[in-house]
């Protein structure tokens, strides 16, 4: 017997007859002995209708309420899955995040997961099948929260450590994990192992499979993940330690991302503790900074320094530098019409030239790189938002992904 966590996402239960379908999997992995814990996401599009509600409302809707709002969408899924089971003569219940409780610090809709009380859910799966909502916790102060787009998966990996499950299964619309977009690029591959490591990368990169935090706490906790369809019996992706893993390839996969924006601070003076007063309060307003080039004037008194954001953090960042008194500059220029391209790979470490012939094959399609950003086992860049399927599709050839 083992116990299992089982994530499905929200493709995964889009419709009646989705849910219908995922209560058979269940049913099966019940019948087959094992202790199972299913964590849910809200129906597909549901997250995207009520943050349009709230819109509608107010453009700047409450955080705390947004959280009320959007916790709703999985406690739906929960509600309709639990009753499914039960139609197929299975003990099950749904709870809700307060009632396990799921304890998460932090600001709303960016919270994380500090502790889950585990003992009513480990003593109902000994009979029967327990219903978790992703993506949502509770303060210490009774508030309930979220943890931020693609939460579900932390939800699993936190249950999987905490319970001290056997595996941890992330349930999707795709087979597994592949060397890059299926839906963009036909001819990508499924992967069939990869490391937490370019797991991590590819998914703080722009794939869309996992979420990063939830690649982080498996990694960190040595808890093997397998992502696999919810539509086909084939086989997944497995993801565990690099040691257990042979490469053959320098690249693993090529991920992209089209939410970035590029500022340039013009004529910087260039003198110690600059750059620490320039990103001190992007840091304060939990603003995300990604690359950062500095760029050295002949008289080594100015500098111009560049860096990168999410998009949609691009006006609160101009605020905080126009009100910034701690720095002065000549200007500044903005490019939200970028993409981040990334070529992940384990096997880079010990290949020479992959540098090069990333630059190579971009320079050949005549496109310009605007910014790098590199580590042992990754390397970014940024381009134009509109070469970005170009940039895609030609490393994914060049690096015999085909």
């Amino acid at each position: 017997m083992l116990k299992k966590v089982l994530k499905f996402g929200g493709t995964s239960v889009g419709s009646i007859d989705r849910i219908q379908h995922v209560a058979n999997i269940i049913k099966k992995e019940h019948d087959s002995g094992n202790q199972i814990i299913t964590i849910v996401s809200a129906m597909s599009g549901k997250t995207n209708e009520l943050v349009k509600l709230s819109q509608e409302i107010n453009k700047d809707f409450d955080k705390r309420e947004l959280d009320v709002l959007l916790s709703s969408g999985e406690q739906v899924t929960c509600a309709l899955l639990a009753g499914a089971l039960i139609s197929k003569n299975l003990k099950a219940r749904s709870w809700m995040n307060w009632q396990i409780p799921i304890l998460t610090e932090g600001e709303h809709s960016n919270s994380r997961i500090i502790n889950i009380n585990t003992t009513k859910i480990n003593n109902y799966i000994k009979n029967g099948v327990a219903i978790i909502p992703g993506f949502q916790g509770i303060s210490r102060d009774g508030d309930i929260t979220t943890i931020g787009r693609g939460g579900s998966d932390a939800t699993a990996v936190a249950l999987a450590k905490l319970l001290d499950a056997d595996r941890c299964e992330i349930y999707t619309d795709v087979d597994g994990v592949f060397s890059t977009d299926p839906n963009k690029i036909p001819v990508a591959k499924k992967i069939d192992k990869i490391s937490f490591d370019e797991m991590l990368e590819l998914s703080s990169l722009g794939a869309k499979v996992m979420q990063s935090s939830a690649v982080q706490t498996a990694m960190m906790y040595d808890i093997p993940l397998e992502v696999r369809s919810t539509f086909t019996d084939r086989k997944g992706t497995k993801i565990f330690h690099q040691e257990n893993l042979d490469y053959t390839k320098s690249v693993t996969g090529v991920a992209y991302s089209k939410d970035d924006a590029k500022i340039t601070l013009l004529g910087v003076e260039d003198k110690p503790g600059v750059a620490a007063n320039i990103f001190e309060p992007l840091h304060k307003a939990q603003i995300n900074v990604d690359m950062v080039i500095q760029n050295i004037s002949s008289d080594q008194k100015k500098t111009d320094i560049t860096f990168t954001i999410k998009r949609n953090d691009l006006l609160k960042t101009k605020e905080i530098l126009k009100n910034n008194k701690k720095i002065s500059y000549k200007g500044f220029t903005q490019n939200e019409k970028v993409a981040k391209v990334s070529i992940v790979g384990a096997g880079m470490v010990s290949t020479p030239g992959v540098t090069y012939k990333m630059f190579k094959a971009l320079a050949d399609e005549k496109i310009n790189i605007l910014a790098i950003s590199t580590s042992e086992i990754k390397l970014s860049v940024i381009i134009d938002e509109d070469n970005t399927l170009n940039a895609v599709k030609k490393l994914h050839t060049i690096f015999d992904l085909d």
